[in-house]
């Protein structure tokens, strides 16, 4: 310990007057309490109140479906001569596939082509007999009875011409079913049979099956609760429905095609379809996708992200974010759509909401903002 300070020397007038003062200063001295140190502030992450067109939508999942699938069949029997695609082709209306051995068809037109000239010459025959007695018939030289036999042999070899010209007509049909196009626009499958093999006219098996691709159904069911909303909304205008592939998350645009008129009860569901251009051809028959059935509404709405919004025991609540200081605002929420809530009051927007560190948040706390959304990311949804 420091030695006493030696006041032997300060004149007593001195010492009367500093001791007091000193004992003073030491009292307030051990008087003062050290000040509370300042409250840290939070760190906290925010986005933007964002005010944009934010639809009415319902989530289901969907089946691609082609909208013609065709089977592929010869119409004749016969060996298969050529096939002029390959596996997998995209095809034209119209265009050459298979050609099957025309032979026993061409024999089968000749045939019916030399019927025909044979009934035509025994028709002039028969023509020339009735111009030839008609005169005389008409001055009774011959019975009535066998002027009836030239006449109908007359009218028999017409028939027969008639005849002919049909099995003709059956021929050439069949002489074209040797040559097998493609009946619609589309996509040709894996071909099933070889040229080499015999055909049979509408064997069970195909020679291949044709999907057009373009455009293309998408079938998918919603609750059966929501039927109303989708018929009153499609009354309004056109629905859009938005197709996403689950593996690549690209999204491809409808219309809303068909809405079944029953629901179903073993499900409580009610089947819906959707027509897309798919030019892109990014929908693939048999392919599951995700549909978000869009039904208006929402103009001008205010959202914030789902994770902005808490559940209090007054109702929900979120933490605006004003000059670094976090105040509590209690809030509206109309619905929540892909990750939005979207706030029909309680909110203003540009105003910046807490997203994550709300726990650790009060009225009126400081907070430190480490990481911001932008209102162009906040207000981008994927459909």
């Amino acid at each position: 310990m420091p030695d006493r300070m030696d006041l032997s020397h300060f004149p007593t007038r001195l010492r009367r007057t500093w001791l007091p003062m000193a004992a003073l200063a030491a009292l307030a001295a051990c008087s003062q309490v050290p000040a509370p140190p300042a409250t840290p502030a939070v760190p906290v992450t925010v986005a933007q109140v964002v005010q944009a067109d934010v639809p009415e939508r319902i989530r289901a999942v969907g089946t691609v479906e082609a909208i013609n699938a065709i089977a592929v069949k010869s119409l004749v029997d016969g060996q298969l001569l050529e096939s002029d695609i390959r596996d997998g082709d995209n095809v034209r209306k119209g265009q050459l596939l298979f050609r099957i051995d025309p032979r026993p068809a061409q024999a089968t037109l000749a045939q019916a082509q030399a019927a025909l000239a044979r009934d035509e010459a025994a028709r002039d025959l028969a023509q020339a007999q009735v111009n030839r007695y008609r005169p005389i018939a008409a001055q009774h030289y011959i019975s009535a009875d066998q002027m009836q036999q030239y006449t109908t042999a007359l009218e028999s070899a017409q028939a027969g011409i008639k005849v002919d010209q049909a099995s003709i007509a059956a021929a050439k049909l069949t002489l074209g079913y040797t040559d097998i196009r493609a009946p619609i626009d589309g996509r040709a499958g894996r071909i099933l049979v070889q040229p080499g093999n015999l055909v049979k006219a509408n064997d069970v098996n195909a020679l291949l099956t044709i999907n057009q691709i373009a455009p293309i159904y998408v079938n998918f069911a919603i609750p059966g609760a929501d039927v109303d909303r989708v018929r009153a909304a499609q009354t309004k205008a056109p629905l859009v429905v938005h197709a996403i592939d689950d593996a690549t998350h690209g999204s491809t645009t409808g219309n809303l095609a068909f809405i079944d008129n029953a629901v179903d009860p073993a499900t409580n569901t009610v089947k819906l379809r959707a027509s897309f251009a798919n030019t892109d051809e990014r929908l693939w028959p048999g392919q599951f996708v995700d549909i978000a059935l869009d039904l208006g509404g929402g103009a001008n709405a205010l959202s914030v992200p789902d994770a902005a919004v808490k559940a209090g025991p007054n109702g929900s609540f979120v933490f605006v974010v004003d000059h670094g200081i976090a105040h509590l605002r209690a809030v509206t929420v109309a619905r929540s759509v892909d990750g939005r809530s979207l706030v029909s009051a309680g909110l203003h927007a540009g105003e910046s909401v807490v997203t994550d560190g709300q726990s650790r948040l009060i009225e009126g706390a400081p907070v430190k903002i480490v990481a911001a959304t932008s209102p162009a990311e906040a207000s981008g949804s994927a459909p």
